[in-house]
């Protein structure tokens, strides 16, 4: 199971390039900063998330000066072989096909890539908004159960459809309006409190691997980790939305729900986000995707395809060999500007700036 080769046109830094990784092992990518190695794996996890790693937007993935970029990926899945295209333009959305046939969803995407990522950006999932944590959380849904894409897309649908109602409204709870609404409410009631449970029932699934990754990459058992999930709605979305019509309906935007909602880690009892050093931090959102990727491999059968993106630069010399050591065998594409840390032993190696001369 894994990626056997990528082809890029117009991509970041490349006008085009193939890259062709060990279709079993661990390829590392070296090269100096600003060669290219974090696009490569940003191409790739394109294709498995239909997003930047990186966060950043789609007209920032094209070269510079072109309309549009092409990646095609040939997968063997299963003893399947598939081939998975995106189209990313400046002007429109951007077009993803598997095996020719357009892909509408984001089960489609799972089924066809599992990918699980390590960046240092990760860090962010910790100590910024909500949002991320949020993500993190309907990525693995959707990663260990494929059918879950569907559920966070309607909830995705039906905020949409009340939130376009509630600012025609201006303010105003009319007959029409009302009626309207309700239809929403019940929607939103079914899919969100649905959501909302799955997600729960994912962060008891990870309570343990979690703390042991954690407590593992950390190099001792004297800390525990903890989390919650803190709900907008803590008495469910019908209760909610209606305690929040009158505020719903002046702001012209729903404020309760799955996506206002946040999970909270302590570490001992301490807040994490803000009570932590930068080291903890750092460590419990390695632990949470280590977490992610262990229990993703019991559930597939296989591990998923894993990115590491200059991970080792953030880490000691202790936690890099930690953090290889749990690691289970699959396929696995590491980029670094620095020697790799004792205990990994690569497959197959590539200079990216030769794919680079190679482009050019």
């Amino acid at each position: 199971m894994g990626l056997r080769r990528l082809d890029l046109t117009s991509f970041r830094v490349f006008s085009h390039a193939i890259f062709e990784p060990d279709p079993t092992g661990t390829t590392v990518l070296v090269g100096p900063n600003g060669t290219g190695k974090t696009s490569l794996l940003e191409a790739v996890g394109y294709l498995g998330l239909a997003r930047s790693l990186r966060g950043s937007p789609r007209e920032a993935l094209i070269k510079n000066g072109e309309e549009r970029a092409i990646l095609r990926a040939d997968l063997l899945m299963n003893e399947r072989e598939l081939l998975l295209e995106a189209e990313l333009l400046r002007e429109g959305r951007p077009r993803l096909q598997l095996n020719r046939q357009a892909i509408r969803s984001r089960k489609d995407l799972a089924l066809a890539i599992p990918v699980t990522t390590f960046c240092p950006d990760d860090v962010t999932v910790v100590q910024g908004g909500p949002g991320g944590r949020r993500e993190l959380l309907d990525e693995a849904l959707v990663l260990l159960n494929p059918s879950m894409a569907a559920l966070i897309e309607d909830v995705e649908k039906i905020l949409r459809q009340r939130n376009a109602l509630l600012k025609q409204s201006g303010g105003r709870l009319t007959a029409e309006i009302e009626s309207t609404l309700e239809v929403w409410n019940e929607r939103l009631v079914n899919a969100g409190d649905e959501l909302v449970a799955q997600r729960i029932a994912l962060i008891e699934l990870l309570a343990d691997p979690i703390n042991d990754a954690y407590q593992t990459l950390a190099g001792s058992t004297e800390e525990s980790i903890t989390e919650s999930y803190a709900a907008s709605a803590p008495a469910g979305l019908a209760q909610g939305l209606e305690q929040s019509q009158r505020e719903d309906l002046r702001r012209g935007l729903t404020t309760v729900g799955p996506h206002r909602d946040d999970i909270e880690f302590l570490l001992d009892g301490r807040d994490i986000k803000t009570q932590a050093s930068q080291g903890e931090q750092r460590t419990l959102a390695l632990a949470l995707r280590l977490a992610v990727h262990l229990a993703a491999r019991s559930h597939l059968g296989e591990a998923p395809l894993l990115l590491l993106d200059d991970v080792f630069s953030e880490l000691d010399p202790g936690r890099s060999r930690r953090l290889i050591n749990e690691l289970p065998r699959g396929q696995t594409l590491i980029t670094t500007a620095s020697p790799l840390p004792e205990g990994v032993d690569p497959a197959l190696v590539l200079d990216v700036v030769d794919l680079v001369a190679a482009d050019g």
